[in-house]
Parts: C-alpha cells; structure tokens; sequence
C-alpha cells in the first residue's frame, strides 16, 4: 500500500517514501540501498482482501457534479436536463482478483458491483407532438464490474501509482423516474438517454475517486512510516532508490535507508544488496544493511539514548546473583547493606555494529559509577570494553535480545576518595563477571523491553505476525515472516481521510 492504489498495496507502499532522484536501473541503484522490501505474491492475496473496503469508500464518498445538457431527440425535439444531488445506496461487491505483470504493473478486476443511484432530475423536451416539463426524483439500478490496471513509477518525490488505465462494465443500468418501472414508449426514449448519459458520469466520477483515494492511502502510509522510523531527533530517510520492481511472484522496493541525526544525514555508496539475498517462500521481506543500523547506533550514542540507572533495592535484588567471584566487602557493604545504591551506566564509545551469519557483533566501551548513598562513602568508577554477539528475535509481539558470546576488558577502576587503596586483581575479576553475567542481561532486557515499547508506540502489534525469522548474514539482516492484515489500519484510514 505506498502500499498504493488499494489496500493490495497497502504494505508494499508501507515501507516507501518520498524520492527526490530515481534511477532508471535497479541494478544500478543496488549500491545505494540501505533497505529493501519484498512483498510475495501470497501476501497480495491477503492484502486484497481489503480491496473492497477501499472500492465501497471510492464509490460512496464520490461527489457526482450536477450534470446539464441539451440535445434532440427523434419524435420528441429538444431535450433539457439536469441531474443534481446524485448520491449512492445499498452497495454491494462481489468479489476481487489481481494479477501481477512483470515489469509493467497489476491488473485488478473487482465483478458484480450493485448499487442504487438517486437523485433528482429536471427535464423539459417538446416538439409538435407533446411538450413536458418536470423535476422529479430518480433511482438507477446498476450492476457494474470494474477494472484498475495500476502502474507504479517514480514520480513527485514519491512511488506513485497511475490508475488512469480504469473502465467500468456496465452489465445493468436502468433509470426509474418517481418509481415508474414500466414508462411508456415517450418516457423509456428519454430514460434510455439520460441512462447513457448518467454512464458517463458515474465512470469518469469513480475512476477520479479510485485515483483520489489512491493518492490519500499513499499520504496515510506514507505518514505512518515515517511515525514508524522517526523517533526524537533520530530519524531515517527511506527515499527510494528507484521504482519498485515487479515480478510475477513479489513486488520489491529499494530505499535508501539514510539515518539522520539533527538535519544530519548518513552516506550509502557501496550497498550488498542483491535480489538473490531473498527468498519468496514467505509473504514479507524486510533487508537491512549495517550501514542503516551503525549511523542509527551513533545518533542514539551522541543523543544520550544508551544511558541506564539503576538504584535501591533493585540494584540489590541484580547483585544476589551467584558469582564465582568473591564479591569484595565494599560492594557488599554498598550494595546489600547501604539504604540507597546508586549505579549509573552508559556508553562512552560509539557502539560498532557487525552482522555475519553467527549473529550481530556488538563491541562498544561503557562506563559506569557506583555510589553507595552514605555521607562520605568513595565512589567507584570503572570503564569496560564489551565485546558480545547477539541473536534477535520477535516472537508474542515482543523483542527478545540473546548475547551468546561476550569478552569484557575492565579499563580503568578506580575511587573517586584518594584515601581508598587501589583495587586489586580480584575485585577486577569481579567487576569483569559482574558485568557479563548482571550488567549485560540486564542491559539487554532494558533494550528489549523499550525497543518492544518502541514498535508498540507505532502499532506493529496491531500486525498479525506469524512465524518471523531474522537471518544475521554478511553485513546485512534479513527479516521475513507471514502476516495477516491489521483491519484496524484499514478502518482508520477510512475514518481519518473519508469522514
């Protein structure tokens, strides 16, 4: 959906944003990519399903202009009409199919499309034979099939969709005046005319509001992405590289994925990215390069995102953990017998990201400062380089963060009280296990719980996922899954753009 034309696109236009400069070759536009989207020709299905929601709001939120016009008619002369205040009732939608075609676009048919058309009508036509005037109400009963051929470019800063390719079928169209289902032969020569001539109307009016309502949904996902990628003074460019591609078996976007910090934005030159990293055995495909989450990595280090502290008898509570460690009797003293612990972490280097297919290589230098809450009590200082590899999941609607790998270097330790002896080797070693096995479950844990916070805040819980996988590879992540559609988006995009 840029997710574009119907909610078949939905998801697709999702994850697209504005582009200031396409490339004509997508190959080309590879070593400019920071992020592609795979959307498979199962998860069209699925999305189609909503195209009708969106076909009902296109036929009854279109406004029909007040239509006049004069012409001549045999045996009746000169005919004046008007029709105003044309409006829709008892819509109803058979059923929908697409098709997608390499490299050109998608065909959509929606069949058996009823409605009633009513409004008012005024007439007046006359000849030698017999004069009238009238303004009477009307109903047309109509049954239609309707077809879209959508084609997606890159056009005003954004993948766009031309529908202009649309043509309605009109299988049933017949005009009643005032209920007069039977008109004699004077009256079904006018109705057969004015008939032809609410066609027209009808057409031209629905394929307008088809490309209308295009162009709303693209702005309402396209408002919903950048909510979802944009946090404070952190955000993501997701421009896209060049126009989406189209298979017979997915449709994929590639963007730029340019993290900006403060107005600031990172560089993409030199992607990984080719088609052959992705699969089609599941519904959606999201990959992500190293060089989107390094420079994410930096703007929170430099935004202060990476601080955490911890105090009272939480703090205690973390340091009951068994240790091989003996722990020395200032941490006892301080943190199971003192009132109020105090420990104050956060990153005083900027964390360096590494993906392979052994998982996410995280090194980094944090620092840390103990106080113990007691008038006079020293305060300690240590600073440790984290060398760890984690494993991320998404499972329940939440993150889970696994390190299954980590070296810690204590670097410097210290008391801020020039009276305290220097710290030895063994109370070393147990700021070292202390911090593999308290200081980076916990670290983790608090990630896992705010980037969960985080997703929620922009709805992806709102998403049926099933069973999503994320694949560590050489420099890049893949992250796939099946889904089923959110009703609820759908339901706020007709509420919020076609009240």
């Amino acid at each position: 959906m840029s997710f574009d034309v119907v909610p078949s696109l939905l998801l697709f236009l999702f994850v697209f944003g504005a582009s200031h400069a396409c490339l004509q070759d997508p190959a080309e536009a590879y070593r400019f990519t920071g992020a592609v989207s795979r959307l498979t020709y199962p998860a069209v299905v699925v999305l189609n399903e909503k195209t009708t929601k969106v076909i009902e709001a296109a036929f009854q939120h279109a406004r029909y202009p007040s239509v006049k016009g004069e012409t001549s008619l045999f045996l009746i002369g000169t005919v004046v009409y008007g029709l105003e205040n044309l409006e829709i009732h008892n819509l109803s939608i058979g059923q929908s199919a697409f098709e997608l075609h390499p490299g050109e676009g998608i065909s959509m048919e929606i069949t058996n499309v009823s409605a009633v058309f009513k409004g008012r009508i005024q007439y007046g036509y006359g000849s030698w034979l017999v004069s009238v005037e009238h303004s009477i109400d009307f109903e047309i009963e109509s049954q239609i099939d309707l077809r879209i051929n959508p084609k997606l470019y890159c056009g005003e800063g954004k993948v766009a969709a031309d529908t202009s390719d649309c043509f309605l079928n009109f299988h049933k169209l017949s005009l009643h005046l005032q209920g007069d289902k039977e008109p004699n032969w004077l009256k079904k020569l006018f109705t057969d005319f004015i008939t032809f001539t609410v066609k027209l109307v009808v057409k031209g009016q629905i394929c307008k509001e088809i490309n209308k309502v295009a162009n709303i949904l693209a702005d309402f996902i396209q408002e919903r992405a950048e909510q979802f990628l944009s946090d404070g003074d952190i955000s993501v460019d997701i421009d896209v590289a060049a126009a989406p591609v189209i298979t017979a078996n997915y449709i994929e976007s590639y963007h730029k994925g340019l993290s900006i910090y403060k107005n600031i934005s990172a560089v993409i030159n030199e992607s990984v990215f080719h088609p052959s990293q992705l699969t089609e055995h599941k519904m959606l495909y999201f990959w992500i390069s190293d060089q989107i989450l390094n420079p994410m990595f930096t703007a929170a280090h430099h935004d202060a995102r990476f601080q955490l502290n911890i105090s009272g008898a939480e703090l205690s509570e973390l340091f009951k953990t068994n240790l091989s460690s003996t722990m020395p009797e200032y941490f006892r003293k301080c943190l199971l017998k003192s009132g109020s612990p105090q420990l104050r972490v956060w990153s005083s280097s900027v964390p360096y990201l590494h993906t392979s297919t052994l998982g996410t290589k995280v090194r980094g230098t944090a620092s840390a400062q103990l106080h113990c809450g007691e008038a006079g009590a020293p305060t300690l200082f240590f600073q440790a380089e984290v060398d760890m590899d984690i494993t991320v999941s998404y499972a329940d609607k939440k993150v889970f963060l696994q390190s299954n790998r980590s070296e810690i270097y204590v670097l410097q330790a210290e008391f801020s009280s020039q009276n305290q002896p220097h710290l030895d080797q063994a109370q070393l070693d147990f700021i070292r296990e202390a911090v593999e096995k308290i200081g980076i479950p916990k670290v983790l844990s608090v990630f896992e719980t705010e980037v969960t916070r985080l997703l929620d805040e922009q709805g992806i819980y709102l998403f049926d996922i099933f069973s999503p996988e994320v694949l560590p590879q050489e420099g890049f992540t893949v992250i796939q899954m099946d889904f089923g559609f959110p009703h609820h988006l759908l339901v706020e995009f007709l509420r919020r753009t076609l009240q």
